[in-house]
């Protein structure tokens, strides 16, 4: 490799940075992070899921989905209750205040993915599905 700036690493850190900015913008006059809009998004779907659930599908280990929640449920975005059959498992549930969210923030994220749209113009057509393959380590693991 000649340069850097050839390296993935090194453009797939650059463009997660930029995306990530502006994520955050977008998302701010609405008091949430990236994370918390992945969280209340999951939540949608899936309301009533349990710390592990979430963490396992957002690829976060148990401490990060932890300060997450906590933070989440500070603003009042979520709860935690018990599971009625186990009482050890905690599950998550949006609150009042975090489903009126969804609609605008939904909003927000279809906007950052037209901008990004628009950076790539033709080549964007494809690029989550190859993002994903990347993202996946069950696709790496053959290659080791």
């Amino acid at each position: 490799m000649e340069q850097i700036e050839d390296c993935i690493s090194f453009l797939i850190g650059k463009a997660g940075q930029q995306v990530t900015r502006r994520a955050r913008e977008l998302l701010a006059p609405h008091g949430v992070t990236p994370v918390q809009y992945a969280v209340l998004k999951i939540l949608a779907e899936d309301d009533g899921i349990s710390g592990s659930d979430l963490g396992s599908r957002m690829k976060l280990d148990s401490a990060s989905i932890t300060g997450v929640v906590d933070r989440m449920e500070s603003l009042g975005l979520v709860e935690r209750l018990s599971d009625a059959e186990d009482r050890r498992v905690q599950r998550i549930y949006a609150t009042g205040k975090g489903c009126s969210l969804q609609g605008p923030l939904d909003a927000a994220m279809d906007r950052l993915n037209a901008e990004a749209a628009a950076v790539l113009g033709g080549e964007a057509a494809g690029l989550p599905r190859h993002l994903r393959l990347l993202g996946e380590r069950k696709n790496w693991m053959h290659l080791i």
